[in-house]
């Protein structure tokens, strides 16, 4: 199934009447994963007055989050309503808030952590994942030239091409294209390419996809 998760961890900050607001994000597999990343921002951040998390896992479907102490639905819940509208899997956030002294109000704090998240997740590199295949072939230099130039049609992820005594071209093309490509290549080449493929891969190709 295809999905938008993040390349690697994020920070965005936002302040409120003197409150600093830090959101964390970082990539997860697993709820295990979430809840470590939670652990390690809270380790960090001693001093905070709250840490408040929200996480999506497509393993198992794991959907958390945790006001940490803030009046209920004003943390937990804006901060993955973020995520969900940006379409993101895989992620966890953490916000955390150094108080400054000022009540902020239940409007306050929901606009607060909201934009601390959504800060976060603009920082982030986005990555959107496709279920795809990989194809894996070889041929001869005088084919080369009729290949390469059908591929860019496919918008593969070229993952090898080594030129040896032959071609040898490992790549990966969206599984709803798959089909398509290799009957392809097989017309192109006069039905000498031998294919190998391996499915039920994902990859990023790009939003533009």
């Amino acid at each position: 199934m295809d999905y938008i998760t993040i390349k690697k961890e994020a920070e965005g900050r936002y302040e409120e009447k003197r409150s600093e607001f830090i959101g964390h994000i970082a990539p997860v597999k697993s709820a295990e994963e979430a809840v470590a990343f939670v652990e390690l921002i809270k380790s960090q951040n001693r001093k905070a007055r709250h840490n408040v998390y929200a996480y999506i896992v497509r393993e198992d479907g794991a959907v958390r989050y945790s006001d940490d102490g803030e009046p209920q639905g004003t943390g937990g819940v804006p901060v993955l309503d973020v995520l969900k509208k940006n379409g993101l899997s895989d992620v966890c956030v953490v916000v955390t808030r150094y108080f400054g002294g000022i009540l902020l109000g239940a409007n306050g704090l929901v606009r607060a952590y909201s934009s601390a998240c959504a800060e976060a997740v603009n920082n982030a590199e986005k990555m959107y994942m496709k279920d795809c295949s990989r194809l894996e072939f070889s041929l001869d230099y005088t084919l080369y030239g009729k290949v390469s130039f059908l591929l860019p049609a496919y918008k593969v992820i070229m993952e090898k091409e080594d030129f040896a005594d032959k071609v040898n071209i490992s790549l990966l093309v969206c599984a709803d294209r798959a089909e398509e490509l290799k009957a392809k290549l097989i017309d192109a080449t006069n039905g000498s390419v031998s294919l190998s493929e391996t499915t039920e891969l994902s990859a990023d190709f790009g939003a533009d996809l």
